[in-house]
């Protein structure tokens, strides 16, 4: 397995809060999967903030990671952020954002994303490392 790229995002909960507070619905449904929203909508306060931060960091990595940010089609509602059954996040990528990821791997090998994300009020931080595998 070899590391082909990584990105990481510093994100401002705060800055969240005020899309939340302004935008409402519109900013949520246009950045956030429905599993996303599902997930963060489940919390209150600080926790439901958080939960949201934590996920907009997640996909402002991974869109550094893919290379491209948020162009060539890459945007915020194709990276979703899901858990696996033991609670582990995980990226799911679909549309353009599946396409640089397939782009990015050399042939015969296969995409594993690592995602790990944080927060420590005012912050959220993600992280996101793509490696190929052999296919």
């Amino acid at each position: 397995m070899s590391v082909i790229a990584a990105g990481v995002d510093l994100c401002d909960m705060r800055r969240i809060e005020q899309a939340i507070d302004r935008f409402g619905d519109r900013f949520l449904m246009r950045v956030f999967t429905p599993t996303e929203r599902k997930r963060a909508e489940r919390r209150s306060g600080q926790a439901r903030i958080g939960a949201y931060a934590k996920r907009w960091a997640a996909k402002e990595a991974c869109a550094k990671a893919l290379g491209t940010g948020f162009a060539q089609g890459v945007a915020h509602s194709l990276i979703g952020v899901e858990n696996l059954e033991t609670g582990q996040p995980t990226l799911v990528l679909k549309g353009a954002a599946q396409a640089r990821l397939q782009a990015l791997m050399p042939a015969g090998c296969v995409p594993h994303v690592v995602l790990s994300m944080t927060d420590e009020p005012p912050y959220a931080f993600a992280e996101v490392i793509i490696s190929a595998r052999s296919g």
